[in-house]
């Protein structure tokens, strides 16, 4: 009960003070406000972003109280808040200068190169900060520091950062949220697994660890793993809705579309519509050949995101599974407007004025496509067999002059083989079927697939074998 009265008096006289202030401003003389309530009045304006206020209370304060740096301090920071950041370091130097430094002071500075991008000098006083700050406060400067690293693009050196915050405070959910992010900048999802687990063994019930597990196997498309570890998330938090969605996505994946659709519907009870995740649902029911549904999300989607360029593929994609190939034809260059950098809505485009024969428009969708993404082999394979109905000879003249240019595209020797095959030069084909299978027999074997014929020609089969 007193604790409650002692905070009404006090807010009472802040805001007596303010009062009193904010009639100085207008030109009235000041009564006497000690340093204390001065500087509540101070931070009442910093806290509230009316830097202007703020820096003019500082001022008065300055020259009230000199010899008190924590008034110095007000006016950097309020400087700070103005834009003023080169002047309000210079402030901070002369307070450095004189011997009256502290952690807040160091923070301040550090906040300021910061702005000012100027990682190192950030960091240096960061660590000056950490030197005399509180222990319960270190976990969020060293926070600050993996930031500053962050932007260096020395994701090694933060990771190692944030692994000493979340050794100082096990919650820092921020923490390993932030070493997610470096991970993936670099890669490396094997480590982040490593590093996910090992914290776990310590805490097994951050459902944010969990979550984090998940995000790295999905990354390696181990979808069974990732499904795993997002259910562990949710099991520990039931009420955390990303982890509905991340699941939802690693069983779309593994094509099982019913476990899908019913965690994104968890998804969207939790954390309420959403443009990507009814586009997803969309995609789903496609999958299903439920097309109602599909085209339902789908519109759904762009209703809250009329740029979505996914959900307009995807109405565009219905429509022309439904037979209308034209009004599909629309919806996908929609799409493409909102997403010029997508080789993927240009090998869409390919199918379907195939399908109008309109051939000149396929070869310059199927063209850019792969102009933009060399390694697509699903695009490659479709743009050859296309050639292929026509002309088996101009396909081969096609494809030689593609691995000529672009080496990074797996299928393509393989459908070299099935072409020389086709064309009767079947010698020529083995020779290069045993190429394939050198470097890859994995993948040399999706000529089977490819052609299945071959599955009847012994020599293929016997290569095949060894």
């Amino acid at each position: 009960m007193f604790d409650d009265e002692d905070d009404d008096f006090l807010e009472n006289k802040l805001n007596e003070d303010l009062e009193q202030f904010e009639s100085h401003l207008k030109g009235n003389v000041i009564g006497f406000l000690d340093s204390d309530r001065l500087e509540a009045v101070i931070d009442h304006y910093l806290v509230n972003s009316q830097y202007s206020k703020a820096l003019s209370a500082a001022e008065l304060g300055v020259y009230h109280f000199q010899y008190n740096s924590i008034f110095h301090l007000r006016k950097a920071q309020a400087m700070a808040g103005m834009g003023l950041l080169k002047d309000a370091i210079e402030l901070l130097n002369i307070i450095e200068k004189a011997n009256d430094s502290n952690s807040e002071m160091f923070l301040t500075k550090a906040a300021l190169f910061s702005q000012l991008r100027d990682p190192k000098n950030a960091i240096k006083y960061y660590r000056l900060a950490m030197e005399i700050c509180d222990p319960e406060d270190r976990d969020e400067i060293y926070m600050d520091i993996a930031i500053e690293y962050q932007n260096m693009s020395q994701f090694k050196e933060a990771i190692e950062i944030l692994i000493e915050a979340i050794k100082i405070n096990n919650q820092n959910e921020g923490a390993l949220y932030e070493i997610a992010y470096c991970y993936d900048q670099l890669g490396d999802y094997t480590t982040a697994i490593k590093c996910y687990s090992d914290f776990i063994d310590e805490n097994p019930y951050s459902f944010t660890a969990w979550y984090n597990l998940g995000n790295a196997f999905y990354k390696l498309e181990n979808f069974e793993k990732a499904i795993w570890a997002f259910e562990y998330s949710i099991l520990i938090n039931s009420e955390f809705g990303p982890a509905y969605f991340n699941i939802a996505n690693a069983y779309l994946s593994e094509e099982k579309y019913h476990k899908a659709i019913e965690f994104f519907h968890e998804s969207l009870k939790l954390d309420g519509d959403d443009a990507s995740t009814l586009c997803y649902l969309g995609e789903a029911h496609e999958q299903l050949n439920e097309l109602d549904l599909a085209k339902h999300f789908y519109r759904r989607s762009i209703e809250l995101a009329p740029l979505h360029s996914e959900a307009w593929l995807g109405l565009g994609i219905i429509e022309d599974l439904l037979g209308n190939t034209k009004e599909g034809i629309v919806m996908i260059h929609k799409a493409l407007e909102y997403d010029q950098d997508n080789a993927g809505i240009h090998h869409v485009l390919a199918g379907a004025y195939e399908k109008l024969e309109e051939f000149d428009l396929v070869n310059h969708h199927y063209e850019t496509s792969l102009l933009m993404d060399e390694t697509d082999e699903e695009c490659l394979s479709d743009y050859i067999e296309y050639l292929t109905e026509n002309s088996p000879i101009e396909a081969l003249k096609v494809l030689q002059e593609f691995m000529c240019k672009h080496t990074s595209n797996p299928i393509a020797s393989v459908l070299e083989v099935n072409l020389y095959w086709i064309l009767g030069e079947k010698e020529q084909a083995i020779i290069l079927f045993t190429a394939c299978l050198i470097e890859d027999s994995v993948k040399a074997k999706t000529i089977f697939e490819i052609n299945p014929e071959l599955l009847d020609d012994q020599d293929f089969l016997n290569l095949s074998a060894d």
